[in-house]
């Protein structure tokens, strides 16, 4: 999946990283489970608690009280394992005081460190991976046994279809919703494929119910979510590499995420509808043509580039040049006009030169996104890049030009937030804004932030706001109608 919590962002969205997640229970034992990295891992999270749910587990936010402390961790940068080997060091040491607490990780640093930080380093005592979970009542048995317990083989089939999340510490307004797992891509500084396996997609009828379940359950919005949702591909089951030699008949009953888009929305026509992420050698015309045809379908697409330079996507085997993801911009802007784009962007990937940073700056500065996601190159072992290409960028010239990324994309999100000033704008209120509770915050269908006073509204209330003035991050306005 592409890097959806980076270094450095511009007006996104809470960042939940580490947060310990919360779910009032009855349960006997305690779970304190903390989640890092991109949303399917949040998405996993839940999907963790409701089968440790059935084995008599309630969570906890204070992991004193922990009898099993869980997290969901990611691969995608150094950065992201540094920071959870330090967690886990410092829950080694709480251990000392309750010799009855377990630790574990999930997730894609579990499959790729496992037998360090289960034997060599001792941190942990359950190593999981991604596929994995339904093990998790045999692997507690096992460690009630007193032996550590494994398990991260990757799976060809396993999507969780039938498991219910408990929906964990959210605001009960949007929910996440997984339709993918895996990813084919092999982008060559990615771990992804390695961590999470192929491409395998959801039954389209368990997605809708599930919608459906959120919707009846009071939540306005729902996240599609998958490693590549434009990749998703139903024909019955398996991998999507495996289409080709599927029969006539699954192969002419597929559906395509631009079908799953409109039964989602047909189905559901006052729900709001987002995916994350895309991949642009994927996204076609008529997953455009879906999003301008519902009303309901967000106008928001996550685009990721991560470079400007032609010579550099080659590289980084994007699969797309700078002319192709240009091609798809324009089709972007012309199928859905007021559709709003975000980008993910890195710098310092290897061979990466002056004048392929300046490509970066020029792309930019044509599409001028309404935000973005930028971090620096951080090699990570097995992936093609390490094994092929030297990281020879210096770290002081990674920052220098991380940071020329981002101030351009803070000019360019306050121009698009700018241009909002004046309008009356449509905004899901999700919760209260942090810095007064007499304001409320929510978000416009461009994925834009609002922060207004929240008079006689409350979370959930879709709500016409007029936008008075704005920031590189927030818009802020009035109300000017009653709640619907």
């Amino acid at each position: 999946m592409e890097q959806l919590s980076g270094e450095a962002k511009v007006m996104m969205e809470e960042n939940r990283q580490g947060e310990a997640m919360i779910k009032p229970g009855v349960g006997s034992k305690k779970l304190y489970l903390e989640s890092y990295g991109c949303q399917m891992n949040f998405s996993d999270s839940e999907i963790v608690v409701s089968i440790l749910d059935k084995e008599g587990y309630e969570t906890t936010s204070d992991p004193k009280q922990a009898d099993l402390i869980l997290l969901n961790t990611c691969s995608i940068r150094d950065k992201a394992e540094q920071t959870v080997r330090n967690r886990l060091k410092h829950f080694k040491r709480m251990k000392r005081e309750n010799k009855n607490m377990k630790i574990g990780i999930l997730g894609c640093m579990a499959e790729r460190v496992k037998a360090k930080l289960l034997e060599e380093e001792q941190l942990v005592d359950l190593v999981v991976g991604p596929d994995a979970y339904r093990d998790l009542p045999q692997l507690m048995k096992e460690l009630d046994g007193g032996k550590k317990a494994i398990n991260v083989l990757l799976s060809k089939d396993e999507t969780y279809h039938d498991i219910e999340p408990v929906r964990l510490g959210g605001n009960g307004v949007t929910a996440f919703v997984s339709i993918t797992r895996g990813c084919d891509n092999m982008c060559s500084f990615c771990v992804v494929p390695f961590t999470r396996g192929r491409e395998r997609s959801r039954n389209p009828q368990t997605i809708v119910v599930e919608c459906q379940k959120l919707w009846a359950d009071g939540y306005k919005e729902v996240t599609l979510l998958g490693q590549n949702v434009d990749s998703y591909l139903w024909y019955g089951g398996g991998l999507k590499k495996d289409f080709k030699v599927a029969s006539d008949m699954a192969q002419a009953s597929a559906v395509q995420f631009s079908h799953l888009l409109h039964m989602v929305a047909n189905a559901l026509p006052e729900i709001r509808i987002r995916f994350a992420t895309s991949n642009p050698q994927d996204m076609s015309d008529e997953v455009l043509q879906a999003i301008a045809e519902h009303e309901n379908i967000c106008k928001y697409i996550h685009l990721p580039v991560q470079s400007g330079s032609s010579r550099i996507l080659k590289a980084m085997n994007r699969g797309h040049d700078r002319a192709d993801y240009m091609d798809l911009i324009d089709r972007v802007k012309r199928i859905i006009p007021d559709c709003a784009i975000s980008q993910d962007i890195m710098a310092g990937f290897p061979t990466e030169t002056e004048e392929d940073h300046e490509e970066t700056l020029s792309l930019m500065s044509q599409v001028r996104y309404n935000f973005g996601y930028m971090f620096a190159y951080s090699e990570r072992p097995n992936t093609m890049a390490a094994r092929k290409l030297e990281d020879d960028v210096p770290l002081a010239v990674k920052k220098r030009r991380l940071q020329e990324i981002i101030d351009l994309q803070q000019v360019h999100s306050a121009e698009r937030n700018a241009a909002n000033v004046g309008q009356v704008v449509e905004v899901l209120i999700e919760g209260y804004s942090k810095r007064s509770d007499k304001d409320v915050f929510g978000r416009t269908s461009q994925n834009a932030v609002a922060v207004f006073p929240k008079k006689h509204h409350q979370p959930g209330d879709l709500v016409k706001v007029l936008i008075r003035s704005s920031t590189a991050a927030t818009l802020l306005g009035d109300s000017i109608d009653t709640p619907s």
